[in-house]
């Protein structure tokens, strides 16, 4: 395809669903499916997704069968996202043999069978979210999909495991962890520079005065998650990888890799360390690759499921052990 005039990211966020479902790691799905099947009772699951974007990640779940019995909100901070959402899930409900039952504008059921998973999208802020919620409300699962490498997780893990009841689980999946590879080079030690001052572009990166970003969550999340008191069930890589086929790309993942190649480019346009002129030819470079079906892209992600602490697993101190040994 041709060099996008324009790049709308709700658009690269339906191209990316088709990379994001090849990419998710199997083993902790498989580990996500078998812990939501040990508690819930036949009630309904309570599932929280934050940055929740347009709603692809609710659609690759029920469409997968993890999800059966649910209740699933998810929130976003973009309007446009949660209106996209609200718009795009029914239609694809319906072409996956669910029967959507509508109720408000940003509610709806979802039926097939003996499955049934209400839904319910909200434009907010995470922060006045987890500030509203606090000591009133708890979920069974919390989702963060291709998230905490965008926002400071130190400080927004606390609040978001809060949000997860006793025994509850965080599915945090698509964490970037430090490597993106382009085939083929253009410039072996310039593509090397480029893509180092890109990753620290991410963990430099500054929103309405707070730090958003870290380059390297994926490994991070390994040691702040038991720092926080959870327990890692299943951990895995899930790499983007982007190639074409006889046909070319699949869907429209020509406009995805053409997206990241104009990310790069704001993210690190008029840097001083980079020769600008040389950094225009290698953006040209790059988006030709793609128009002509030669462009390869691999970044480097984890997925992580953890649990919560549940104090009534907690075992009873040494000492307390001794002394009912005594009685």
């Amino acid at each position: 395809m041709a060099i996008p005039d324009e790049y709308p990211f709700i658009r690269y966020l339906a191209a990316k669903k088709g990379v994001d479902d090849r990419a998710l790691n199997r083993h902790v799905l498989q580990s996500l499916e078998t812990a939501l099947a040990r508690f819930g009772h036949g009630l309904p699951l309570d599932i929280l997704e934050v940055g929740a974007g347009i709603g692809t990640m609710l659609e690759r779940l029920a469409e997968w069968g993890i999800l059966k019995n649910a209740r699933y909100e998810a929130i976003d901070l973009a309007p446009d996202h949660i209106a996209e959402a609200v718009r795009r899930v029914p239609l694809w409900a319906r072409n996956h043999g669910f029967k959507p039952v509508e109720e408000p504008a940003s509610e709806f059921c979802l039926e097939r069978g003996e499955e049934r998973i209400s839904v319910r999208f909200e434009a907010i802020d995470l922060c006045q979210f987890m500030e509203r919620e606090r000591g009133r409300r708890n979920w069974d699962l919390l989702i963060a999909h291709a998230f905490l490498d965008l926002v400071d997780a130190s400080r927004i893990l606390p609040g978001l495991i809060s949000l997860t009841r006793p025994g509850g689980l965080l599915s945090l999946t698509m964490n970037f962890d430090g490597l993106t590879i382009l085939e083929p080079p253009v410039d072996t030690a310039f593509d090397r520079e480029i893509l180092a001052l890109y990753h620290q572009s991410m963990d430099n990166r500054v929103i309405e005065g707070q730090p958003s970003g870290d380059s390297r969550i994926g490994r991070h999340l390994l040691t702040r998650l038991r720092g926080q008191g959870v327990e890692i069930l299943a951990a895995g890589s899930s790499d983007w990888v982007v190639f074409p086929g006889r046909g070319g790309y699949p869907g429209d993942e020509a406009y995805f890799l053409h997206f990241i190649v104009n990310l790069i480019t704001n993210s690190l346009k008029g840097h001083p360390c980079l020769d600008l002129d040389r950094f225009a030819r290698w953006i040209g470079i790059r988006h030709s690759q793609i128009e002509r079906c030669e462009l390869v892209l691999i970044a480097h992600q984890i997925d992580l499921l953890g649990r919560t602490v549940d104090p009534r697993e907690q075992p009873r101190p040494a000492h307390d052990a001794m002394k009912g040994d005594d009685r």
